[in-house]
């Protein structure tokens, strides 16, 4: 009997019950193009139609007479799927009870044919990678947290609290000290021979650290990773990643999944902002892929921030992360400002604060930090001080500005002719003022001073030096030259009063980032609130922070003290996946399971589990999602029809709400 070679393929797919590899025959005349990792398309013999997928490898010979389906076409040459990517992207997916072809799919961009024939006619990326003063200037950078140089040569896991200062580079432009600390990182990274992966929330970040590598490194080692990218460029900027030569990827989060030649470090700033947080399936965090790509390539893995998330606090804790202090401790100069005796209560901005303000107007820019956008966000009947809701659809009725006729943000029709259904009021009054309410105030209070409105709809990344009134949503404060010579923080009470497990640390993080925009020395006035979040800004502790909360969280079994997984779908399959995950994993007590409740039209319950059970909850998880959806599969022709899949799992849910 002839012997025949095998693939073993993974099927691109979003069926869980296709999450394996399948064997496939490669025919003769595909012999030498079926190599590992290249796309190949393959007969599914259940549908009877073609489908795209992934050769993982190639298999011993096989001379049995087991039927088996041949290859039917190899898509490209280019072997895009790596060992080392195959492996995270499985070992990312079985934590996370998904399936690897859902991380594949955000990790590999689709193929450009232009892009790819560019690529195999391309020269090999020039060297050398940095420029002649690049390494000396990476070494002053790193001094400034002792022993880091050496930390990253040793392949560490490491936590560290960036200095809150901005930075200047040679041609004048800004950029926060964070940006100037991760590059020179990746610099020295670089210059080792080795290949670095920076992980930023947003192209504000990206692109400082963009700036701060052009004056060091030459453009061809610079790859930027980003899903708002063109297609062909995407594609194209995997490909060098591909390639035989170190480099340094910037991306969102998907760029932790890069498979770079010879990984050297991989660094995520800011690990609590929501952006790294991947909402799509399986839903697996920047970083806890981070975290499993160091386990599986080595290297060093450096999370930086202005803050400490609890989830970074817990690894320090239990000895996985070493904690890795500056070598002299800076901090803003924060105050926590609150109305005075004989000032009305509901003052919106304190006279210390504005008088703060006023003074850093005669040198400079002065930042104020709101919670919304907008002009009048939240409105409300003017008589009973209930929200002011739509008629059509119930959502929340703004003011796109004073005067305005109230419109619906759900839907966008205008609330002409509103009547508060519970007292019959046909007035509204303002409960909040958004970016551009304030900016009008603002211009009133200060004649003749520049303002500028930094929102979502208007954005704006850099500012001059000059004296202005910067007007800014949290996450959307533009970089001022030399840094905002006062800072002013509305709107923390507010912010405080969402019904969120991490709404502390939200705050802390994004009043923290705020800060660190200003000049040394510069007054930082956080208006109107106390407690934990306000005292640990003030001290700048925002690590204690972290831990103290870590210690309310354990005795209630919160996450990150143990993880949750969510499981929502009909009432009999929430059912039978909490019964197949009892019995797969005993240890599992009555008060790890919350539910099933009502949620939306279904019904859905939460799995507290500790951290050593992860991979058997995962695991059954996965089996239960399989096992509903090979039974409501569409029934063939002449059978009644069944309920078809409704069951959803999401371990590690990014957010609980109070």
């Amino acid at each position: 009997m002839t012997e025949r070679r095998v693939a073993r393929v993974l099927i691109d797919s979003p069926l869980p019950q296709l999450d394996r590899l399948f064997d496939y025959a490669i025919p003769e005349h595909l012999s030498d193009a079926a190599a590992p990792g290249v796309r190949v398309r393959v007969p599914l013999r259940t549908a009877g139609r073609m489908v795209d997928g992934y050769l993982v490898a190639v298999g011993e010979p096989d001379a049995s007479d087991r039927p088996l389906s041949e290859l039917e076409s190899v898509v490209s040459p280019i072997p895009v799927l790596t060992t080392g990517l195959y492996a995270l992207a499985r070992r990312c997916a079985d934590r996370a009870a998904g399936s690897a072809s859902d991380i594949l799919r955000l990790a590999i961009p689709k193929r450009m044919v232009r892009a790819e024939k560019a690529w195999l006619a391309a020269d090999a990326p020039r060297t050398p990678l940095v420029v002649d003063e690049a390494r000396e200037w990476a070494e002053s950078v790193l001094g400034a947290f002792p022993g880091l140089g050496q930390a990253l040569d040793g392949a560490e896991r490491l936590a560290l609290d960036a200095p809150p200062a901005p930075g200047l580079l040679n041609d004048g432009s800004a950029v926060g000290s964070w940006a100037m600390l991760l590059a020179a990182a990746a610099v020295r990274t670089l210059s080792l021979g080795r290949s670095a992966i920076l992980v930023v929330p947003d192209h504000r970040d990206r692109a400082q650290l963009e700036a701060v590598l052009a004056q060091y490194v030459v453009a061809e080692a610079v790859v930027r990773d980003d899903a708002k990218q063109s297609s062909p460029l995407r594609y194209s900027a995997f490909l060098r990643t591909l390639a035989d030569a170190p480099c340094i990827v910037i991306g969102n989060r998907s760029a932790v999944y890069s498979p770079v030649h010879r990984l050297g470090l991989v660094a995520l700033w800011d690990d609590g902002d929501p952006l790294l947080s991947e909402p799509l399936s399986p839903g697996v965090h920047a970083r806890d892929a981070a975290l499993l790509r160091q386990e599986l390539d080595g290297g060093a893995l450096v999370f930086a921030g202005h803050t400490r998330t609890t989830d970074v606090e817990r690894l320090v804790a239990v000895g996985w992360v070493r904690d890795l202090p500056a070598s002299r401790r800076t901090s803003p100069r924060v105050v926590l400002s609150a109305t005075r005796e004989g000032e009305s209560r509901g003052s919106r901005v304190p006279s210390a604060a504005f008088a703060a303000a006023r003074e850093a107007l005669a040198h400079g820019p002065v930042l104020v930090q709101v919670s919304r956008p907008g002009y009048a966000p939240v409105l409300v009947c003017a008589e009973c001080r209930h929200p002011a809701r739509c008629a059509h659809c119930g959502g929340p009725l703004h003011a796109a500005r004073q005067g305005a006729v109230p419109s619906c943000s759900w839907c966008g029709r205008t609330a002409t002719g509103w009547t508060c259904p519970d007292c019959s009021s046909t007035r509204v009054r303002m409960a909040s003022s958004g970016s551009e309410r304030t900016a009008d105030e603002l211009g009133r209070a200060f004649p003749g001073v520049r303002v500028i409105v930094a929102d979502g709809d208007h954005p704006v990344t850099h500012v001059d030096a000059r004296p202005a009134l910067v007007v800014a949503t949290r996450g959307a404060e533009p970089l001022a030259a030399g840094g905002y010579r006062a800072v002013v923080l509305l709107d923390g009470d507010r912010m405080l009063l969402a019904d969120d497990l991490r709404i502390g640390e939200s705050c802390l993080r994004w009043w923290s980032n705020a800060a660190a925009l200003a000049a040394p020395g510069a007054p930082v006035h956080l208006v109107g609130v106390a407690g934990p979040v306000a005292r640990a800004l003030a001290t700048w502790t925002q690590a204690a922070y972290a831990r103290a909360e870590l210690a309310d969280r354990a005795p209630l079994r919160m996450p990150p003290t143990v993880r949750v997984a969510s499981i929502d779908g009909a009432r009999p399959a929430v059912d039978s996946a909490l019964a197949a995950l009892r019995a797969a994993v005993p240890e599992l007590d009555a008060e790890s399971v919350l539910g099933p409740l009502p949620h939306d039209e279904s019904v859905r319950a939460l799995v507290r589990f500790d951290y050593a059970l992860g991979a058997r909850v995962a695991e059954s998880l996965r089996a239960s999602v399989v096992s509903r959806a090979i039974t409501s599969r569409r029934p063939a022709k002449g059978r009644a029809p069944t309920a078809r899949n409704t069951l959803r799992v999401r371990v590690d849910v990014p957010d609980l709400d109070l």
